[in-house]
């Protein structure tokens, strides 16, 4: 098995032991889209021993242009299902569980539980939020990155020192952010960011991150070729790693509905996920619109509608930015 690590053995910072302590640690990545799938890429060949991919979406064809670890071939297919496909080609020695679900405030401290380190592959403000609370909460090590345009930023988030809410104390309301699909994205910029991240979670894993008091958080862009290193600082009065408060965990609220910024698109999570027959929903959608159905998605069309649905009932509903109009259309072929 070593064989395969060599290269990385003889580096003195890594070694055999710090070989066999990636074997036994453990890493989630949630979102495998443009740095997930780097990041995923780049830990599995690595020898960490056990990682977890967490995404709600399926692959799309202008998903190419940069996430890497898919082909066409995987078009239409969940992406943490063909992630961990590709990653079990690459490395069949190690554990890749996927998890085809919607990361939210009701399974996501289940999700997350026990992991040694939170990979940032997301695409909105809102989970990374609901990702700081619970490793805040559990004292688990994440790093957040992101990537637009021809930048992006990251920062490591350590048990004890500033989190999100001290960089971001009020959240940028939604649609005020771009996104890649209002910007656009160079893909080389998120295979830099994802090898940044993975490499800090490395890092993380062989207890060889030492930072000073300060956070840090680095901005770089790859056109201009430029760094820029800006200080974090704990903020006394920070609502989440100081008093304790969890906001975006502690909800009451049971159905998440999420605006899936750029997208032009709604995503219902049903209160109560169970999970359904899509061939039994396709044999009733089939006299309404066109279907398409595998094991894993269903894509019902009408002329005015697309709905894309999962097993565990979770829909997202193209063609429409209002909750309203997404619930009624899910209450209408679907079901409540």
């Amino acid at each position: 098995m070593m064989n395969r690590y060599s290269r990385q053995i003889i580096l003195q910072n890594i070694g055999e032991e710090g070989q066999e302590k990636l074997l036994k640690s453990s890493a989630a990545i949630v979102g495998c889209g443009a740095l997930g799938t780097v990041a995923a890429n780049n830990l599995a060949r690595a020898g960490v021993g056990k990682i977890s991919i967490i995404d709600r979406d399926f692959v799309e064809l202008n998903n190419l242009q940069r996430q890497m670890l898919f082909d066409e071939a995987d078009v239409g297919a969940p992406k943490a299902m063909a992630a961990a496909q590709k990653i079990k080609d690459i490395n069949s020695q190690i554990d890749v569980e996927p998890v085809v679900k919607d990361l939210n405030h009701t399974n996501v401290e289940d999700i997350l539980k026990g992991v040694d380190v939170v990979l940032d592959g997301t695409d909105n403000i809102q989970t990374r939020m609901l990702i700081n609370d619970v490793c805040v909460k559990e004292g688990t090590p994440w790093i957040y990155t992101g990537a637009i345009g021809t930048s992006g930023m990251t920062m490591n988030i350590l048990p004890d020192k500033a989190c999100l809410r001290c960089l971001y104390p009020v959240t940028p309301k939604i649609g005020s952010l771009p996104t890649c699909d209002t910007m656009g994205v160079l893909n080389t910029i998120t295979v830099i960011m994802g090898s940044m991240e993975s490499t800090e979670a490395l890092k993380i894993l062989l207890d060889n991150n030492k930072q000073g008091t300060d956070s840090s958080l680095l901005v770089y862009d790859a056109w201009n070729n430029s760094f820029d290193d800006v200080i974090v600082r704990k903020n006394d009065e920070c609502e989440c790693c100081v008093k304790g408060n969890y906001g975006y965990l502690d909800t009451e609220d049971r159905e998440v509905i999420t605006s899936l910024c750029g997208r032009n698109a709604i995503q219902i999570t049903p209160a109560d996920p169970k999970e359904i027959s899509l061939a039994e929903m396709a044999s009733k959608l089939e006299p309404l619109g066109k279907v398409k159905s595998t094991d894993f998605i269903l894509i019902f069309k009408t002329e005015k509608e697309e709905i894309s649905l999962f097993k565990d009932g979770r829909a997202i509903i193209k063609g429409t930015n209002d909750e309203k109009v997404a619930r009624s259309l899910y209450a209408r072929y679907i079901g409540t």
